[in-house]
């Protein structure tokens, strides 16, 4: 009888530890039940064998229970190690399943200081700098277990001599359990622990910014091979001790964190000199948020203590950082002149002005069409914003021209005059069961599957209630729901007649309205993603000059047929004039994007460059999406649920309905659409090669080894 991974465990375990290991065993079956609802689909043990997932209980938790410093400098601390059902773990790996390998980490964080001072470091040497001790684990130190998953950790490192006993220390443990032998991966796991040495409360911490605003894009952040989590394991080492030894750059958090979102953006990368960080270059970068929105980092709505010290407390090295075009020792691009500290920086940089645009540390960050909502006290400020609402859609019989009723308001509920806009336009496809390949007649060969039209001169009665009439008609014999969305953008001043004066460009919500061409029930098209996972990190997503910024409303031109074949030939560099056309449908256009740097090693043939309106070339080669994977890399791609929701990217494999893919220059052309989204991807020859395996036509076999339950099930197969 064939043995199973299970079966070979237990009986080893047994084999060799004897009443131990068969007494955990048992207790591990018997929580089998409970063991499983602690998993969710992101996770493998999630789709793993009960029994085994009973057994090994993957998971680990550090708990800190204590630390303490001698009056000759000895660091002593006493953890916990436990599963996530709070069975204590063996580190060695012998009485449970998994051996841990840990690291620790001590530093004070002074009482006239913000930052922490690392007392465990190392010795390192490169390119830029001979010798420097930059701020790292300890090493050398005795561990002694003490108990059922308890230990204690005395560091080799001690604490200098006259340490301070009054300020606040802090303890950092970061550890791996090793469980590949299950198929279960490597858990990761940290911990930090605040403690005053002479006894007293902590009352001072370093929390400037939590964890939770860094994963609403990096999904968990982790560095250093996954071990160290989260910033408040970050900030014990990357302190103004830390220096890159590669270039002799600063490693400390605010300087480095600040350099790597800026990245493309950054001054001296622009000026042609790339940012290399520890060895890799980040030159390529470009914050999906807009740098400028420093409240995406900075957010003041974790409960972070000191989550306004970024308005109150400005730096030479925190915002030199961002403009290191500036000198502040001679006063090189610095309107202040020279600065030899940052007592003087407040004076100028306070919180916020009165007006946007200003020297204040808000003012001097504010994206354009944000002003509004950060100055709503100011009304030379407000952007009276551009609001378009489809009311209904008449006239919407196979056959018919759709009249569109609309109206076009500011914020305030005031009607805009449409001669005012610089665009209103709305666009008409179908059916919803999937968009791409039906014609709308004449003068539509540039807009496959989908017809725009320019509205210049609606019929508006006094209300402001206005009706648009298509040119285009329904096609003849058509079924099922179509839709029609629109858009608009206006032109507006801020701060007109000053220095400061900018003029903004802000675009309507796109609205989509749905309809029965055939009198069937309305059937709004699929949702596959949500414009609010979007915004977890583009915070506004807002694309096209600002013009188009619904997703429902993207996929009404991203659809299967499309390609940028209509501007292909009027690329700007002149080598991608002659090239096939890209494909551009929605599910391979965002795939392809967010995969950049890898699509762009892994696929020889061609990298995913689009060209857009005017001939600009868009090479998409260098996006380097934000996630991170458990090992602590990036791009990882595998959490679809970042972006996917109603699991759409497992359940959209039942249906059978979906057009062919038009992609000019992919391995396969025209493709299947479940081939299309992974090709997205994967999009290596021999991955192509095993979409047009399992393709014929009579479609594609993808659920077969792909749907829900089966063996390679694609969320079981993007489990981590």
């Amino acid at each position: 009888m064939r043995k199973t991974a299970l079966n070979i465990g237990i009986t080893k375990w047994f084999r060799h530890f004897g009443r131990t290991a068969a007494l955990l065993a048992v207790v591990a079956l018997c929580l089998t039940g409970a063991s499983k609802k602690l998993y969710s689909p992101r996770d493998k043990a999630f789709y793993a064998d009960a029994a085994l997932v009973g057994f090994v209980n993957p998971g680990l938790t550090i708990t800190i229970n204590s630390a303490q410093i001698a009056q000759d400098g000895t660091i002593t601390t006493v953890y916990t190690l436990t599963d996530p059902n709070g069975v204590p773990l063996d580190a060695a790996g012998v009485t449970t399943p998994g051996a841990i390998s840990l690291g620790y980490i001590a530093a004070v964080l002074p009482n006239d200081q913000e930052e922490y001072t690392a007392y465990t470091t190392r010795a390192n040497s490169g390119p830029a700098v001979s010798s420097t001790n930059q701020p790292g684990p300890d090493s050398g130190g005795v561990t002694t277990n003490i108990g059922p998953g308890q230990y204690q950790y005395v560091f080799n490192t001690k604490a200098p001599s006259g340490f301070d006993a009054t300020a606040t220390h802090t303890i950092g443990i970061y550890a791996s359990r090793v469980l590949t032998n299950y198929n279960l991966g490597t858990n990761y796991a940290s911990a930090e622990f605040n403690f005053v040495p002479n006894g007293a409360q902590v009352t001072k911490v370093h929390d400037i910014i939590k964890t939770a605003s860094c994963n609403s894009c990096h999904d968990q952040l982790a560095w250093h091979g996954g071990r160290r989590r989260g910033i408040e394991m970050c900030v014990l080492c990357h302190t103004q001790q830390n220096v890159d030894t590669t270039t002799g750059g600063s490693l400390d958090l605010k300087v480095m964190i600040h350099e790597m979102h800026m990245g493309a953006q950054l001054p001296s990368v622009v000026a042609g000199q790339p940012l290399i960080v520890n060895g890799k270059d980040f030159s390529k970068i470009v914050d999906p948020a807009d740098p400028r929105r420093c409240e995406v980092c900075h957010s003041q709505t974790t409960g972070a203590v000191q989550a306004t010290a970024f308005l109150g407390e400005p730096s030479r090295a925190a915002c030199g950082a961002c403009h290191n075009d500036v000198n502040f020792a001679t006063g090189v691009n610095h309107p202040g002149g020279p600065q030899p500290d940052d007592n003087q920086c407040h004076n100028c940089h306070i919180p916020q002005g009165e007006l946007p645009f200003d020297a204040s540390i808000m003012g001097a960050h504010i994206v354009p069409t944000d002003t509004a909502k950060t100055y709503p006290q100011n009304p030379d400020t407000l952007l009276p914003g551009i609001n378009l609402a489809i009311s209904s859609v008449t006239n919407t019989l196979a056959g018919q021209t759709p009249i569109v009723n609309f109206t076009l308001q500011d914020d305030k509920g005031n009607n805009i005059p449409v001669s005012s806009t610089t665009t209103l336009s709305f666009t008409m496809a179908g059916p919803t069961s999937d968009f791409g390949y039906t014609n709308f007649g004449s003068g539509t060969a540039s807009t496959p599957g989908y017809v725009t039209e320019s509205v210049k001169a609606p019929n508006c009665n006094p209300s402001g209630a206005c009706s648009y009439t298509f040119t285009h008609a329904i096609p003849t014999g058509a079924t099922g729901t179509y839709t029609i969305g629109g858009e608009s953008r206006t032109s507006v001043t801020v701060l007109g007649g000053t220095t400061e004066s900018q003029t903004v460009q802000i675009g309507a919500f796109n609205p989509v309205v749905n309809f029965s061409v055939d009198g069937s029930p309305v059937t709004p098209r699929r949702n596959v993603v949500a414009l609010s996972n979007c915004n977890n990190c583009h915070v506004s997503l807002s694309l096209h000059g600002g013009l188009r910024n619904n997703t429902e409303y993207c996929v009404l031109c991203h659809n299967p047929s499309n390609t940028d074949a209509s501007t292909r030939s009027t690329a700007t560099v002149a080598s991608y004039q002659n090239q096939p056309p890209q494909g551009i449908n929605f599910n391979l256009l965002v795939h392809r994007i967010h995969n950049g740097v890898n699509a762009a090693a892994d696929n020889p043939k061609n990298p995913y460059v689009v060209i857009g309106h005017g001939g600009s070339v868009n090479d998409f080669s260098g996006v380097l999406f934000p996630a991170m994977s458990p090992a602590g890399s990036a791009p990882y791609l595998q959490n679809c649920s970042m972006c996917h929701v109603n699991g759409s990217e497992q359940n959209d494999l039942t249906l059978s309905n979906l057009n062919q893919v038009t992609d000019p220059q992919g391995w396969i052309n025209p493709t299947g659409a479940f081939s299309s989204a992974c090709s997205g991807c994967h999009v290596s020859q021999n991955e192509a090669s095993h979409f047009e395996a399992n393709s014929n036509s009579l479609g594609e076999s993808c659920s077969v080894c792909h749907a829900t339950g089966a063996q390679f099930a694609v969320d079981a197969v993007h489990a981590q």
